[in-house]
């Protein structure tokens, strides 16, 4: 006689989903082989619904980012990593079947934290470096992260679990993001994204006056909530002093398509005192707000403070 499977956080999810779409039955993608035993799949499965409203959409829930199973980790209060990721994508009346490029984006968003062992929540964003649809004419080439507005929080026996859901946005909707955050930007375009669909298709909510505007007061009034910057390109000369010759300055050096984002977040943060830091493959450049310019160097960081003149200038 074998003892039965404990599906509790299992259940607890498919719970939620009957409160949600009653006894609408999803359709359910498996994995052939478990992740820990070799699987190429960190996810156990993913449920995806057949949506009506505002439009017509699927919408994909996760299995797997928390404990569906016999608890396991330290940490009582949550279940497993304390989410899990759903995704809205518009549905044309022709479609039977969800697009299998979505899957595989989940299950690549599943590899990604498994491996690095980061965690999403809410107001987070991510980069893509390419269409989050490979081979498509797609402008959305990032994700951002923020409560699904139809799924609230659940507490299982393996602890608390939060929905969180995948938005795809353009590359210049994820500057605004960095130049401001991710909740004020996804609430502006809101009225242009309602439950936050994601739209292949759809041009970018960046020229919108709006939510130009928007942003722009969102930044006067909040700075940017952009902490660090990953720069690929970032390098960094020491000043040196020359006998009897003019001394050479010190020199900051960074890719020129991330100098004008830079520029703006730098001076966003500064003018509330915030820091910013840029982290490069050998070195990291941390900007802090101060009266008296100064350079600091250690081994691995540079610290230069900076006033709101040098900033400007920098910009």
């Amino acid at each position: 006689m074998t003892q039965e499977e404990n599906t509790s956080g299992w259940n607890a999810i498919d719970q939620s989903m009957r409160e949600l779409y009653g006894e609408q039955e999803p359709k359910h993608y498996g994995t052939a082989l478990p992740y820990i035993l070799g699987g190429p799949d960190p996810l156990d499965g993913i449920s995806v619904y057949a949506v009506d409203n505002p439009m017509p959409h699927w919408h994909f829930v996760t299995y797997g980012f928390s404990e569906l199973y016999e608890k396991e980790m330290q940490d009582a209060s949550k279940s497993g990593y304390g989410f899990e990721i759903t995704f809205r994508l518009t549905r044309s009346e022709a479609e039977t079947d969800p697009p299998a490029w979505a899957l595989n984006l989940l299950q690549n968003v599943g590899r990604y934290v498994f491996n690095s062992g980061n965690i999403f929540q809410p107001g987070d964003y991510m980069d893509a470096n390419g269409p989050i649809c490979l081979e498509s004419d797609t402008l959305l080439t990032a994700l951002s992260f923020i409560e699904d507005p139809d799924l609230p929080a659940i507490s299982t026996p393996n602890g608390s679990v939060q929905f969180i859901q995948m938005v795809g946005i353009t590359g210049r909707e994820l500057e605004m993001i960095q130049s401001w955050n991710a909740r004020g930007f996804l609430s502006a375009s809101s009225m242009f994204m309602p439950k936050y669909v994601t739209d292949l298709m759809r041009n970018s909510y960046a020229d919108i006056p709006s939510v130009i505007q928007a942003v722009e007061d969102g930044m006067e009034q909040d700075g940017s909530s952009t902490a660090f910057l990953f720069i690929q390109q970032l390098g960094w000369e020491s000043p040196r002093k020359r006998l009897l010759q003019k001394s050479v300055p010190a020199k900051l050096q960074l890719g020129a398509k991330q100098a004008v984002l830079v520029g703006t977040i730098l001076r966003s943060r500064i003018s509330k005192g915030a820091s910013l830091s840029l982290i490069g493959p050998d070195t990291n450049i941390l900007f802090e707000a101060g009266e008296q310019p100064a350079i600091l160097e250690s081994d691995r960081q540079v610290t230069l403070t900076v006033n709101k003149q040098i900033v400007n200038e920098l910009a």
